[in-house]
């Protein structure tokens, strides 16, 4: 029996131990895609306890204590921080087979050198172990963030964020880490439910009348944002949006009215856009995101009294394989098919997202076109497994960009160590069971390349 959380945790052989210390285990983090708050990192305070870097905007961790029967007042009310941590550990005790037992250990070990197994009688230690290191690092954002080896780390941002904090951040240097901003105009293109138009034209210092001067306005931000360093946007699409049935003018006009807008009078508008911006984003060689397939705020009465983004989410099953291909090739057809990753939240549609990148990868950038790292509810073994055996089957493994972290959280630079494990476990199987040669120069270099290597070459970051 191995014991739990060695050396050689989730590395079955040695060629997978090999591969993790020899190559992957050491090399920086490209961390394109993360929800830190600029704020945070700039204003750079001293957590005081456990409890706030733990549990604090975790909708992972959230999530698993109501399937546990915990009480809301203990995951988002008013319940001391004690209190929150003790009825973590608790639970956590039994989530056998979910991947938060591995993420909070790991956590634990490498940010804290608490090695006890998390239970409900050992939670006073584990606070005390834990609250002691952050009193004496003065444990801060740059604190773990410099700790874990980031290179580089893409925040997300509203067009309109004037990016002070990432302007201050770089002035300051208290963060070893380029901090960039990434463009994530979802305000924009989900013209049903939001009011964009005049926070944007006001700006921009212009009114936005109609639907070419609402794309003025969004380039001229594109630019402002690319002056900052960003090289990256980023798109939540529920469905993949295809319509050019009516006319983005007319859409925007009925809007400015007053007037409610059909579903494909919606989608035309999104599609519009979405093909406006990739004109934009290739000319200026940014990367763009497209991530399908989240359902969200579903539980009506917990949007009410909590907000967005705390854990009501799940996954959608849309058909999108036809109208992927369509918005696509309108891109490719316009000029403005740039650098593209694209994540699903629903692994049926892996297969479809891997065969869709060979349609348009371009000898200008190897790798043009990615199938992007296993997102959300699919980040933990499984489901990176399948998602790195799907490109590997259907396109060049060798040429993925890797892992991001998409968190709130600034612990969870943990899982890029989880992911290079399984990553080398997997190779390692492989070169094991006699499916590829035990050559340590090419795989190391395939390892270090998804670890590191890739994302340095695919955004094209002046290091």
């Amino acid at each position: 029996m191995k014991k739990f959380m060695d050396d050689n945790f989730m590395l079955n052989n040695e060629t997978a131990a090999k591969l993790f210390n020899d190559y992957a285990k050491d090399m920086p983090i490209f961390d394109y895609h993360c929800h830190l708050s600029p704020q945070m990192m700039y204003e750079d305070k001293p957590f005081e306890n456990i409890t706030q870097i733990f549990l604090g905007g975790d909708h992972y961790k959230w999530r698993y204590m109501r399937s546990n029967g915990i009480d809301e007042s203990y995951i988002t009310g008013d319940k001391s921080d004690y209190d929150k941590f003790k009825a973590f550990c608790g639970c956590l005790q039994y989530a056998i087979g979910n991947p938060l037992y591995h993420w909070t250990h790991l956590e634990l070990k490498r940010y804290f050198n608490v090695d006890e197994v998390v239970t409900a009688e050992n939670c006073d230690t584990i606070w005390e172990k834990c609250n002691k290191v952050i009193k004496e690092t003065k444990m801060s954002p740059s604190t773990l963030i410099n700790q874990s080896n980031v290179a580089v780390l893409c925040t997300t941002d509203d067009p309109i964020d004037s990016l002070e904090y990432h302007k201050l951040i770089a002035e300051k240097g208290h963060i070893k880490a380029k901090v960039l901003p990434a463009f994530r105009p979802d305000r924009l293109i989900n013209i049903e439910k939001t009011d964009f138009v005049k926070a944007l034209g006001n700006v921009c210092g212009r009114d936005i009348k109609n639907y070419d001067e609402l794309i003025a306005a969004v380039n001229e931000r594109i630019d402002y944002f690319h002056n900052a360093g960003c090289r990256i946007s980023d798109h939540a699409l529920d469905g993949v949006p295809f319509n050019r049935d009516y006319s983005a003018d007319d859409v925007f006009a009925k809007k400015m009215n007053g007037e409610s807008l059909s579903d494909d009078e919606i989608n035309a508008f999104k599609c519009e856009t979405l093909i406006r911006l990739a004109k934009k984003y290739s000319e200026l060689d940014w990367a763009m995101q497209l991530h399908i397939g989240a359902l969200r705020n579903n539980n009506s009465a917990m949007f009410k009294k909590l907000g967005a983004d705390v854990g009501f989410d799940s996954i959608a099953d849309y058909e999108i394989a036809a109208d992927l291909s369509a918005l696509l090739d309108a891109m490719e057809c316009n000029d403005g098919l740039p650098k593209t990753i694209l994540y699903t939240l629903n692994p049926k549609d892996n297969y479809v997202l891997a065969t869709m990148l060979g349609n348009f990868q371009s000898a200008e950038t190897a790798g043009k076109m990615q199938f992007g790292s296993a997102w959300w509810f699919n980040d933990q073994r499984d489901g990176m497994v399948e998602q790195m055996k799907a490109l590997a089957n259907l396109g060049a493994l060798n040429k993925f960009v890797g892992m991001l972290t998409d968190s709130r959280s600034f612990l969870s630079y943990t899982r890029h160590e989880y992911f290079r494990r399984i990553l080398c476990n997997m190779l390692g199987e492989w070169v094991e069971n006699g499916e590829f040669p035990d050559d340590f120069d090419t795989l190391g270099k395939i390892v270090e390349d998804i670890c590191f290597n890739n994302a340095k070459r695919y955004f094209n970051v002046e290091m």
